[in-house]
């Protein structure tokens, strides 16, 4: 093929030439990956329990204050007879102190319902079934030097003022456990809820944070949350989708980063193969015009010089691909160091389908890099080129 053995005439240059359209496609590969992972992982996060509806505080998101909902048990006992809602699971979150020689170890404590334990994943032991048992993150084992078996006092409820306690409570170690939601530096531990309800006295004596409600097949679920909605005006009642939505403008900036970055990884792919097509067609004007003048016809010779880009185009977005994978590993690895990020958030997610229509953007932008240079092969004047040759 004519294309292939004129850019092999400059091995050199081309190499260059596709390592920086190799770039381009992992910088505009990894912009797609970002502007669709972060919405991806937060899909998997709210759907990875199956929990279609989620009940907190009205006025404030869940875990975000203090802020609790009295009234836990009559609200569970009111929604569990609803024939729309197949489960309910609650959540009670607030901090526990364990006070040990080397200091204060503080963790965030999840009180969970004992029919529907969520929000974690047990790694090592046994699941809560008892009402002294205890999960526990790694973090907080190595911050205390705890092990499955020990057992270990805390204490709910602080007064900074008064230096007491409303609560404390001898609890044995079952598990180790993997917290969804909470980032994995934060000390965290896991109790049953009517546990850390009793440890927290008054505050959070019938009180939860967070409720999950598992719907029913072919249940209508924005329309279950706004009668749910109206029926518990003390509750704000969030469907996965809505969630979905606020997130989307929350991460909107990074869409349009990444939006702005894409486009200008495409330029820059553009203008590459444009320059290296232009360069090798003026070193060939000569061999063009005399292809042309024994016969060769226009759109054949114009077919070849845009092959040439198309095959820089190519060839670079396959080399990209592999940068691109590298390299969103190593930066997810740097962005996932963030703090308060759940362990199971990502901000790069490699979709195939994302990948293909990327990485055929830039392959079309090498094809339609080639237009110009070739639109100079069609109007090239045979006699003159071939005159200004043969003085050369």
């Amino acid at each position: 093929m004519w294309a292939a053995r004129s850019l092999l005439r400059h091995r050199a240059r081309v190499t260059l030439a596709v390592l920086g359209i190799a770039v381009a496609a992992a910088m505009l590969l990894d912009m797609v990956m970002l502007g669709g992972g972060m919405t991806v992982s937060f899909r998997s996060l709210l759907e990875s329990q199956g929990y279609a509806l989620r009940v907190a505080p009205r006025g404030t998101l869940p875990f975000d204050s203090e802020t609790t909902v009295p009234g836990a048990a009559a609200l569970r006992q009111r929604l569990v007879q609803r024939p729309e809602i197949d489960a309910v699971g609650m959540v009670l979150g607030a901090p526990l102190r364990a006070e040990r020689a080397g200091g204060v170890v503080t963790a965030s404590a999840l009180g969970v319902d004992p029919e529907e334990q969520v929000d974690y994943r047990v790694e090592e032991g046994a699941d809560l079934s008892r009402p002294d048992a205890l999960l526990a993150s790694e973090t907080f084992l190595a911050a205390t030097g705890m092990r499955i078996g020990d057992t270990i006092t805390l204490a709910a409820g602080y007064d900074p003022q008064l230096r007491t306690y409303t609560g404390r409570r001898l609890l044995t170690v079952v598990g180790r456990a993997r917290f969804t939601y909470l980032p994995p530096d934060r000390p965290a531990v896991a109790v049953l809820l009517p546990t850390l309800q009793a440890m927290g006295g008054a505050r959070t004596a019938d009180r939860f944070s967070l409720g999950l409600l598992r719907v029913a097949d072919g249940v209508d679920v924005e329309a279950l949350a706004a009668t749910l909605a109206r029926e518990e005006p003390a509750l704000a009642v969030i469907s996965t989708a809505e969630a979905l939505r606020a997130v989307e403008e929350r991460l909107q900036y990074f869409r349009q980063l990444a939006v702005i970055l894409g486009v200008v990884s495409l330029v820059v792919g553009f203008l590459l193969v444009t320059t290296i097509v232009t360069v090798g067609v003026n070193e060939r004007l000569g061999e063009i015009a005399v292809l042309r003048a024994i016969g060769t016809s226009t759109g054949g010779i114009i077919a070849q010089v845009v092959a040439e880009g198309a095959i820089l185009g190519a060839v670079g977005a396959v080399a990209g691909l592999g940068l691109g994978l590298v390299t969103a590993v190593w930066l997810n690895g740097i962005l996932g160091d963030f703090p308060g990020l759940p362990p199971a958030f990502d901000f790069f997610v490699f979709r195939a389908r994302d990948a293909a229509v990327s990485l055929g953007l830039l392959v079309l932008c090498g094809t339609v890099a080639g237009v110009l240079p070739a639109w100079r092969v069609a109007s090239l004047p045979i006699a003159r080129t071939l005159r200004e040759d043969a003085v050369v």
